[in-house]
């Protein structure tokens, strides 16, 4: 489901002034006022937060720094420890 943002048309309260978020879905009407002044709303178009390349993928170094297991596949239903605690392998068997 995505999460909306919506800009008040008039000056609004403390809570939609600077924008508000609504998650909903595809479905859902867009929202017309604010939940707790009931100002009317309109939806903003935003750019989505994209993640590209290998950007997204911890670091060795920094997932054991903070205490997490990290697991590469072996081979089939078999996996091994990168970094961290636990066992060496992990196997389906």
């Amino acid at each position: 489901m995505p999460i909306y943002q919506y800009l008040p048309d008039d000056s609004g309260c403390d809570k939609c002034r600077n924008g508000i978020e609504a998650l909903q879905r595809l479905s859902d009407p867009p929202l017309s006022q604010c939940p707790d002044c009931h100002a009317p709303v309109h939806r903003v178009i935003s750019a989505p937060e994209i993640v590209s390349g290998q950007a997204h993928r911890s670091s060795e170094s920094h997932v054991g720094k903070h205490g997490f297991t990290q697991y590469r596949r072996a081979g089939k239903g078999v996996y091994e420890k990168t970094v961290g605690k636990g066992p060496d392998y992990i196997s389906g068997d």
